[in-house]
């Protein structure tokens, strides 16, 4: 049973690794303004993740169970979420979260090129300004949401949980 949720989280690592990977691949090939815009959506993929699992991890069933007796469709969805906060959380915050921060990487580095290329920047200057502007949208945007996440968690959950409900039809 352990080795069957290892493996789909293996799978799962790996189908998304490579569909982001070839979509950074892609976009080398397009302008600087839309690689910009690309892996700001990346790092905001990431964060917007590691609220939802943050808001799972912290949600608490019992105002879920009252919704859910009220016949509150996206109750039951929400409560799944919860009673499977572990693996919701490893799923959004360490699959997707990482592999947004390994593409991000990837975009870094082909904008950092770029940069290099086309406005002869030195490599070295080139390379720390966008690292630490990608770790700076990165890291504070976790930080700012997990604050939300924590404070909002119930809302959060119910919202994911619509979702689902909408895209299980």
């Amino acid at each position: 049973m352990k080795y069957k949720w290892i493996l789909q989280v293996f799978v799962l690592s790996f189908l998304l690794s490579a569909v982001f990977s070839g979509l950074s691949s892609f976009v080398s090939d397009f302008n600087v303004i839309l690689l910009i815009v690309i892996l700001f959506i990346v790092i905001g993929i990431g964060i917007l993740f590691d609220m939802i699992g943050v808001a799972v991890l912290t949600a608490e069933e019992a105002p879920f169970h009252a919704r859910s007796a009220k016949k509150i469709n996206s109750a039951k969805a929400s409560l799944k979420l919860i009673k499977n906060s572990t693996k919701v959380s490893s799923i959004c915050n360490d699959i997707v979260g990482d592999i947004c921060g390994i593409v991000s990487g990837s975009l870094g580095a082909t904008l950092t090129l770029y940069l290099i290329g086309n406005f002869h920047i030195h490599p070295l200057l080139s390379t720390i300004l966008v690292t630490s502007f990608i770790s700076a949208f990165t890291v504070g945007g976790k930080a700012y949401f997990k604050n939300i996440a924590t404070k909002n968690s119930d809302g959060i959950v119910l919202m994911v949980g619509k979702i689902m409900q909408v895209f299980s039809k």
